[in-house]
């Protein structure tokens, strides 16, 4: 695979490389060590662990994705195909591809693959029937069978409970490498969360951070799950995709510590970017009207709950959310049609601005 550390292999060219492993060893030898897979960008050698021959038609091959500058739950993951030759018996497709072990089901609309179907995405089933067609006998048909034994388990740790995605993980990939978070890929991984709610029917969506906004989010207020939107540190282009997709009004709801920096005009909130958190907090305490000492303090502080301490001691607090939270409803209206119904919120849940409407149930 690739030595870089910032890149690394899909979960579909690496179900490419097995599936192409295992056609090899039922037409030459199961002697494979490695093999070469066209992508959409590049000729990429990828290493089989284990190949077999399990009769004279059928063969399977394992292999796994190598770790890369990335935190993917798929990294070290074994990736299982086994191919089967039939007999050609009308003018069905050279390659047929199904799921096993471990690949989910798709159970809700909105996703690029119909429900009903395994969720092997349409650039790793291309690959897969590019990569093996020309080595198919003549009269013969591969049926490819992608399997990954530990996927359910790792599956609770993606969204793809989220999506409708049972029984599994999915087999990924537009390019077949893969990139760090910031990459075109992650960003079209967790669009897809608009795209399911929108093709269900949701309209009353709330737009959290993360896990821990969600979390916060399902307790505080008479919302579905299926109503949540995670937007990771990609503000603006969830933002953007939603305006895109025609939704104009939604609840952006979250930590007063993330959400404060949409405030400032940040809309990617990853720390390493851009912060600003207490140069926002101080200009909107001073604009409500907190003494020289105070702002001071503020602008000491490490975090925003301690800043939410030292204006409840002056009796700002409330005035400085919601000017805080009127900041980012503005701050989203200046940038895109959006009317944002702006909920913050300390760690515990607590409601710290009243300038916002409550979410309910559809």
């Amino acid at each position: 695979m690739t030595n870089d550390n910032y890149i690394g292999v899909t979960t579909g060219t690496v179900a490419t490389a097995c599936s192409l492993a295992a056609l090899d060893a039922i037409i030459d030898s199961p002697d494979i060590a490695c093999v070469k897979v066209d992508t959409p960008k590049k000729t990429l050698d990828i290493i089989i662990d284990e190949c077999k021959l399990l009769s004279s038609f059928k063969a399977q091959a394992v292999a796994h994705k190598n770790p890369y500058n990335d935190p993917d739950v798929t990294v070290n993951l074994d990736i299982v195909a086994t191919v089967e030759l039939l007999d050609k018996t009308s003018e069905e497709s050279k390659v047929i591809i199904t799921g096993g072990e471990g690949v989910g089901i798709i159970t809700k609309p909105g996703l690029q693959i119909p429900v009903g179907e395994y969720a092997i995405n349409p650039v790793p089933r291309s690959m897969i029937i590019k990569n093996l067609e020309d080595g198919i006998p003549e009269g013969k048909v591969a049926k490819v069978t992608i399997s990954i034994p530990k996927g359910e388990e790792i599956a609770k740790k993606t969204m793809n409970p989220k999506l409708g995605i049972v029984g599994g993980i999915s087999v990924l990939g537009t390019t077949g490498i893969a990139r760090s978070m910031s990459s075109e890929a992650y960003k079209n991984s967790i669009v897809t969360q608009i795209d399911v709610a929108l093709a269900s029917g949701i309209e009353d969506l709330v737009f959290v951070p993360g896990n821990i906004g969600e979390k916060l989010a399902l307790k505080n207020l008479d919302i579905t799950k299926e109503q949540i939107v995670q937007t990771g540190n990609f503000v603006g282009f969830m933002f953007e995709e939603a305006e895109k997709r025609g939704i104009t009004k939604f609840t952006y709801f979250g930590h007063m510590g993330k959400l404060i920096k949409v405030a400032g005009g940040i809309f990617d909130t990853k720390h390493a970017v851009a912060d600003g958190r207490r140069e926002v907090m101080v200009t909107h305490a001073a604009l409500c009207g907190a003494d020289r000492e105070s702002l001071q303090k503020l602008y000491d502080s490490k975090t925003t709950d301690d800043m939410m301490d030292i204006l409840e001691d002056i009796d700002l607090s409330l005035e400085v959310s919601n000017s805080i939270a009127s900041a980012i409803h503005e701050r989203c209206l200046q940038r895109f049609d959006l009317d944002l119904n702006v909920i913050l919120v300390d760690m515990e849940g607590n409601y710290l601005n009243d300038n916002m409407v409550i979410a309910t149930k559809e």
